[in-house]
């Protein structure tokens, strides 16, 4: 991953590939933003109006590039959008994501370069962690399968390293910043690259072996249920998703207890490796981007390793629901009924709502040891996608002040999100005239019918939140920001803020 460090260097004097600047939308065309006077004043303070001529506008994302100053070591100046200019208010700032966008966008366009220096606003401490992960996030690349390590297309590595001017080294807020960014940053990464594996290399007991790695590389304990555990404890749920494939499912338990904490909070990812649909077989088209269905996991297994990382004071246990969805002459059939970890019988009307069966059967696990509130994350519904787009994701609660905080999370580490209710009368359609309850209700508004259904198997009187990300866990169009094409990490940061919070006490 791309090397981060402060720097108190001048742009000038840097020897670097690149200096990186930001530049915001005017009321009458482009202006440079502050930290980069420097770099200004080389052009004789008419940079804004080179800019300009070039095409640049300051709106969000866009990356301009132009020869550096004379004078400079750095050939190369590349000025980046951060949006709308902030009011002239002397507390008037640009707001994290901007800065973390654009750190992002100028880090995937030099891709090949050995160093930049980025010469972005830095007001405090927040801003360097903005721009750290930004950089880091928009630096990543997912390589493992292609020669050499490197892109075909230009046989170029990703930005090697960055250096962030205007942060101080000797700080120890800068420098605890960085060395969160760096934290959870690699995590998300990391979570990525579990996301982009092809699902022939990526089954449930590969995703166990590398949350095994991890959890002895930074003091978390495990606890892996392989097919006889699950069938021992009653795990119907999980066993009967995994049915159909000749590779077994996975319960994982990721346990991170620190000495000091007072709070618990649990995670409980959706680990589909592969979602074929099982006998409901997805359409054609469907299927190719289905190594995805495993986001939740992902995203909790890297939260729970980013909070070892940071030394969070807060109990933290990630559940990994792991299974491969497979059609074959084992596989669970619609009409059949499965006995959950709860004991709840379920009528499989459709194979293919297969996350909710492993889900139910995490969090009924995940509520025996009474955690102060619990969280899932999946890639769950088609209809969250078409109610909120593919960049949006949705959160349900059974505490509707709950929800609302865990609404303030993502958007405080700019993760889209949307809170979604629980209508009553959509549990109905769940009834079944042979089990306790189907794995199918009404169509419309099938997001929040598949959130009633997970309900059912939360423990009595424990706090609880789903988080659909089936819209934005996969991003199928082109790069943004610091999101790149594939895999994004989804709710990692969101999780680590809720952790974050927890243990400072500001979570409820």
């Amino acid at each position: 991953m791309t090397a981060l460090t402060l720097s108190t260097a001048a742009a000038p004097g840097l020897r670097a590939d690149a200096i990186v600047i930001g530049v915001a939308k005017g009321a009458k065309g482009p202006v440079v933003a502050p930290g980069a006077e420097a770099v200004d004043k080389a052009y004789d303070g008419r940079l804004a109006g080179v800019l300009e001529t070039l095409g640049a506008s300051g709106a969000e994302g866009e990356v301009t590039k132009l020869p550096a100053p004379s004078g400079f070591k750095a050939p190369l100046v590349v000025a980046v959008g951060l949006g709308q200019e902030p009011g002239k208010d002397a507390q008037a700032a640009f707001d994290a994501e901007a800065l973390r966008a654009a750190a992002g966008s100028a880090a995937r366009a030099l891709t090949g370069a050995k160093k930049a220096a980025f010469a972005l606003p830095v007001g405090d401490a927040a801003d360097v962690c903005a721009i750290g992960e930004g950089v880091l996030l928009g630096a990543y690349s997912f390589d493992a399968y292609k020669e050499n390590g490197k892109d075909p297309k230009n046989g170029k590595a990703p930005l090697a390293e960055a250096a962030l001017l205007g942060a101080k080294p000797r700080d120890k807020e800068h420098k605890a910043a960085v060395q969160r960014a760096v934290a959870v940053a690699e995590e998300l990464n990391r979570a990525r690259d579990l996301i982009n594996t092809p699902p022939n290399d990526l089954n449930p007991e590969a995703f166990a072996a590398v949350a095994l790695a991890a959890a002895k590389e930074h003091g978390i304990k495990v606890q892996v249920l392989d097919v006889k555990a699950l069938e021992k404890g009653g795990y119907g749920g999980i066993l009967g998703v995994g049915a159909g494939s000749a590779a077994g499912p996975r319960l994982v338990k990721l346990s991170y207890t620190p000495s000091k904490a007072k709070k618990h909070l649990a995670f409980v990812g959706k680990g589909i490796t592969y979602d074929s649909g099982g006998i409901s077989l997805k359409p054609a088209g469907h299927n190719e981007t289905m190594k995805c269905d495993m986001s939740g996991a992902a995203a909790v297994f890297a939260a729970v390793v980013a909070a070892a990382r940071l030394g969070l004071d807060v109990n933290v246990t990630g559940w990994l629901a792991l299974a491969e969805n497979m059609p074959s002459g084992s596989a669970t059939r619609p009409g059949d009924v499965l006995r959950m970890y709860s004991g709840k019988t379920v009528e499989v009307l459709n194979t293919d709502a297969e996350g909710r069966l492993v889900l139910a059967d995490a969090l009924w696990a995940a509520s025996q040891e009474k955690p102060d509130a619990i969280v899932d994350v999946a890639t769950l519904t088609g209809a969250m996608m078409l109610a909120l787009g593919s960049r949006t994701f949705g959160i349900m609660a059974n505490d509707d002040a709950f929800r609302s905080a865990v609404h303030e999370a993502a958007e405080e580490v700019g993760e889209p999100a949307w809170p979604m209710p629980l209508p009553e009368h959509l549990r109905k359609g769940m009834d079944s005239p042979t089990a306790d309850i189907a794995n199918m209700g009404e169509r419309m508004g099938g997001g929040l019918v598949a959130g009633l259904f997970l309900r059912e198997f939360v423990g009595d009187g424990i706090t609880w939140a789903h988080l659909d990300i089936a819209g934005p866990a996969f991003n199928e169009g082109g790069p943004f920001g610091y999101t790149p094409k594939g895999g994004t990490g989804t709710a990692v940061r969101t999780l680590v803020r809720l952790a974050e919070l927890t243990a400072s006490g500001d979570l409820g």
